[in-house]
């Protein structure tokens, strides 16, 4: 049986994707040296022209600090990141409850749920957030929660569940304003992921659909067990770059004074006058949030994908 001999084509092919450096090209190098260069200049410019001195020693105190009795605090900025996490986590929980039930309803067969479906989403994304935030802020906390009487419910809280509430809502004196925060949030990021459940939906073949009929299965029952499993491996990339954006926005509902990593990093620049190292720091750590999200999301991603070709080898081999 005659040997199969590689073409030199092959193998420098090959070669270069085994090597990613072997893949760049000479105007890609030239490129990346113009942007480094011209990145090396505007630092080296601000340094001579901006007069401003950098003070990064007086960071750490704004991350933990030992208190007058001897103990370990946190600092602001660890106060307002444990803040964005928690606002971040609850909104985006609840942003993708409004967003599967508001696409499922785009998507439904009933001109009724339709258009409830759509009137929401069209009433969200055509107003500025900013507005919203206000206009939640006023009917939510200023009278939805004090007729609810939720204030006198936290005032009168149980003492074993307090450390449990505070540790999944913060201080519970700031919990009727965090809870407007989550609220708002959450309802502003549903219309934007009900809109990718819907796409998501609508992009499985209607073959799919007629299949699932055929064998007997309801509506009901071919979204749950057929279509909506295939969607979610589509709409994965958006949601999760969707939730980047909601631990993104979170820094909007620092205008109604919820004490979260932005509106605490303000409270440090008026105090401290460190607007520099305070912003960069915030930067760093809003970085430090997103991105093991993304790369969470690209892992699974490319683990969907692996698993969806060995399945279709598989079948392909019976």
């Amino acid at each position: 049986m005659p040997q199969s001999k590689t073409s030199p084509s092959a193998s420098a092919q090959a070669a270069a994707r085994s090597n990613p450096l072997a893949r760049l090209h000479i105007v890609d190098l030239a490129v990346l040296l113009l942007a480094g260069a011209g990145l090396a200049w505007l630092v080296l410019r601000a340094r001579a022209t901006l007069p401003y001195s950098w003070e990064w020693s007086v960071i750490p105190q704004f991350l933990a600090y030992v208190g007058e009795d001897g103990a370990w605090h946190a600092g602001r900025i660890a106060t307002g990141m444990a803040a964005t996490i928690r606002l971040s986590l609850w909104a985006g929980l609840l942003a993708l409850a409004l967003g599967t039930c508001a696409g499922l309803m785009r998507v439904s067969k009933r001109l009724f749920w339709r258009l409830s479906g759509g009137t929401y989403v069209l009433f969200v994304r055509n107003t500025p957030p900013l507005v919203l935030i206000f206009l939640f802020s006023y009917f939510l906390s200023g009278q939805l929660i004090n007729a609810l009487g939720l204030d006198l419910a936290v005032n009168n809280m149980p003492p074993v569940l307090r450390p449990i509430a505070e540790t999944l809502f913060g201080p519970l004196r700031q919990m009727p304003a965090f809870l407007t925060a989550i609220v708002t949030l959450g309802l502003i990021e549903g219309a934007y992921m009900a809109e990718i459940v819907r796409a998501g939906v609508q992009s499985v073949e209607q073959g799919q659909w007629d299949a699932a009929y055929a064998l007997g299965l309801s509506r009901r029952q071919t979204l749950a067990t057929v279509i909506l499993p295939q969607a979610f491996r589509r709409m994965l990339p958006p949601l999760t770059s969707q939730f980047v954006s909601t631990v993104k926005d979170s820094a909007i509902v620092s205008v109604i004074s919820i004490p979260e990593l932005t509106f605490q990093a303000q409270e440090l620049v008026s105090a401290t006058y460190r607007s520099f190292e305070v912003w960069t720091l915030v930067l760093v750590l809003y970085l430090a949030l997103n991105l093991p999200c993304s790369l969470a999301s690209r892992w699974l991603e490319l683990r969907l994908r692996r698993s969806d070709t060995s399945f279709g080898q598989g079948a392909t081999q019976r």
